[in-house]
């Protein structure tokens, strides 16, 4: 039913009814038709911002779950690295230690990617720290593993050549000294005999008769065979794998430059050449470039009790013979 309009008119004191223009009526159906309009996009729009639409409301469950995945695979990551770190450990202080092998340097198993930001094109994505840190650990761990498969390809093939290397290494007395009464002076600071003041001594002296004979302690090569001032007549053997033995104050020779010796081989006699008080051998075990306590290298030709008795007569020794 069609609204009636009226108007009160006070000359004639009665209410005249309006007819309204044409322009009237449809500015009146079009303010109640933006109206409508108006309230039915507030009814649209208020729920979506309150409780957003269904693509939304699925984007932010995806993007959760993403994150919750990123979270978890960053933990895995650590757990992973720790294991790797473990191994690390056991490369280093084991498996190397058996082997006489040098650790793996720290700055090249923690090295990292450098040169060009790797990770420039992740940081316009959304949750991008994630993103970057998660990326981050794989590619260490990805690095550390592939060292870590080439520090096992080399113990692998120390493997092969351990047979080798045990006939190699220094294992026996130089002299024949079953009795230890050979033993004269052992490896530290001791008294030089003829200065009378403290200095360090690099070796050992085994006291015998001149012209016993003198033994390789180990398969190698003879690489120094002359005279070598305060050493006297010397043999230089190079066993390989960073082994070295010293043989010296000897009466003479008995084998040649370049020979390729083996452990037990006699290649010379204890002598009094060079600064010496006396008869004697004075005999060091250097690896890799550093003189070490010839004492720990006797273990083919010891027992346990014979190594702590060899160990005490070497301490209470004060005075070198050279």
């Amino acid at each position: 039913m069609r609204k009636v309009y009226y108007i009160y008119n006070p000359q004639t004191q009665t209410y005249d009814r309006i007819y309204p223009t044409l322009r009237q009526r449809m500015m009146g159906y079009m303010r109640r038709l933006f109206i409508g309009m108006g309230l039915g996009a507030v009814c649209f729009i208020a729920p979506l911002i309150i409780f957003g639409s269904p693509s939304e409301k699925e984007l932010r469950k995806e993007n959760s779950q993403l994150q919750a995945q990123y979270s978890v695979l960053s933990r895995r990551m650590d757990e992973a690295m720790s294991v790797l770190q473990d191994i690390q450990q056991r490369d280093d202080n084991l498996y190397r230690v058996i082997f006489q092998a040098e650790p793996i340097p720290s700055p090249i198993r923690q090295a990292g990617y450098g040169g060009t930001n790797r990770y420039e094109n992740l940081m316009e994505m959304a949750n991008s720290d994630l993103v970057i840190n998660t990326t981050q650990k794989l590619d260490l761990l990805a690095k550390q593993i592939y060292i870590q498969s080439r520090s096992f390809d080399d113990v692998v093939e120390m493997c092969k050549q351990h047979d080798e290397m045990l006939q190699c290494i220094p294992a026996i007395q130089p002299i024949s000294n079953k009795n230890l009464k050979q033993t004269a002076s052992g490896y530290g600071t001791r008294i030089d005999p003829i200065y009378g003041t403290t200095r360090f001594h690099a070796g050992m002296d085994f006291s015998a008769n001149s012209g016993t004979d003198v033994y390789a302690t180990g398969n190698g090569t003879v690489i120094k065979m002359g005279w070598q001032t305060g050493y006297g007549n010397t043999i230089v053997i190079d066993h390989g794998f960073g082994y070295q033995t010293v043989y010296a104050h000897l009466r003479d020779f008995r084998t040649r430059l370049g020979k390729k010796v083996v452990r037990g081989e006699i290649i010379g006699g204890v002598g009094n050449t060079g600064k010496s008080t006396g008869p004697h051998l004075h005999y060091e075990v250097h690896v890799k470039g550093r003189v070490v306590n010839p004492v720990n290298y006797y273990f083919m030709d010891l027992s346990p009790e014979d190594y702590d008795r060899m160990i005490q007569i070497a301490e209470n020794h004060g005075k070198m013979m050279d």
